[in-house]
């Protein structure tokens, strides 16, 4: 593959990964939104029951700290910027992994190659280190963790990347011996096995207040997956029908009475 029709593919993922944020922003808008509202509301409910309850608080102290960014802000323009800036992102890497992939990893065209790429992506990328340390919504979680619950949750997406790049490679190596569909499902269970260690020996966080709506949490967290798989997924759909018109167009049509269009 060219440089000139890697720089054309490079283009078209980051359309293809802006056309996936669109969609992705409008399932965070409807769908995730209102449970992050309903999370900053019972966390603030308890703010102001945990100050005013307070007898030994300072007549000053009960003030409000000033909000540097609007909540309406936050869930419009903040919201929108944050996920079309990582779709663009992601479309970029997302295209260039294409670039390697295509004819690499199967017979597939170009439409089903960035389709399973996207499903990969998804798992290695989010579903995995979800699964182990999930997304919290407002009110939920310690401050002083923070930085340890970003670590942990960083470290195993790299370990999932790493893991599923190790899977691949050994189903390759295993392909000509056991073929393709064993070769597979001994990647997959051997990717598998070391995600449960990787799950096994990481630390467990576990900061869910007795008394936060488990009904809220579960709806907090089904929005979140339900966004990654609308960006993943569309990206690869987008992804591999701009793919397939770069690099299988289709035949030019001739004209009336048989001559063919010149080429210009």
């Amino acid at each position: 593959m060219n440089s000139a029709t890697v720089r054309n593919l490079l283009v078209r993922g980051m359309l293809a990964g802006l056309a996936a944020g669109v969609l992705a922003l409008v399932v965070a808008y409807f769908l995730g939104e209102p449970n992050v509202d309903s999370a900053i509301g019972l966390e603030e409910a308890h703010t102001h029951t945990h100050t005013h309850g307070d007898a030994g608080a300072d007549a000053g102290g009960g003030h409000d700290e000033e909000e540097v960014v609007s909540r309406s802000l936050q869930s419009t323009a903040g919201l929108a910027t944050g996920i079309l800036v990582y779709g663009v992102a992601f479309g970029g890497i997302a295209a260039l992994a294409f670039c390697f992939a295509l004819g690499r990893i199967g017979r597939f065209g170009p439409r089903a190659t960035a389709l399973l790429l996207s499903g990969c992506a998804l798992l290695a990328v989010y579903v995995v280190p979800y699964l182990k340390y999930p997304v919290n919504p407002p009110a939920v979680g310690d401050p002083d963790t923070i930085g340890k619950r970003t670590t942990l949750y960083f470290l195993m997406m790299v370990l999932s990347v790493l893991l599923a790049i190790a899977a691949t490679l050994l189903g390759k190596r295993l392909a000509p011996t056991l073929g393709t569909w064993y070769a597979t499902v001994a990647a997959v269970a051997a990717f598998a096995v070391a995600v449960g260690l990787a799950y096994a020996f990481l630390p467990v966080i576990n900061e869910v207040p007795d008394d936060f709506p488990a009904t809220l949490l579960w709806r907090f967290r089904l929005s979140a997956l339900a966004i990654q798989t609308v960006l993943w997924g569309g990206l690869g759909l987008f992804l591999g029908e701009l793919a397939e018109r770069l690099l299988n167009p289709k035949a030019v049509p001739s004209e009336p009475g048989g001559a063919v269009p010149a080429a210009r």
